[in-house]
């Protein structure tokens, strides 16, 4: 991929969304309910408490939770939408 899409900021926002800023100023909403379905370790991020730990990890490669409960950025890339950067504020 030419352009780094590297996390540099997130964002816990309300029902299970994320807003991630990337490193190539492109800024994303990237809804964690979809993977619920596919993946029973995501239930944890019902938990509000517990999805309002996410932090970027791994030099923007990723971000997690915990030591299982992770995303990269490459899945937050593909899975999220494009938003303006205002609507971030």
């Amino acid at each position: 991929m030419g352009l780094s899409i590297r996390v540099t900021q997130l964002l816990p926002d309300r029902d299970m969304n994320l807003i991630v800023h990337f490193e190539n100023g492109v800024t994303k909403q990237y809804d964690t309910k979809q993977l619920l379905k596919q993946f029973p370790i995501y239930g944890k991020l019902k938990d509000e408490t517990f999805f309002k730990l996410v932090k970027v990890d791994c030099g923007g490669c990723a971000i997690s939770w915990d030591e299982d409960v992770d995303i990269s950025e490459v899945e937050l890339w593909e899975g999220g939408i494009e938003i303006p950067a205002m609507q971030t504020v």
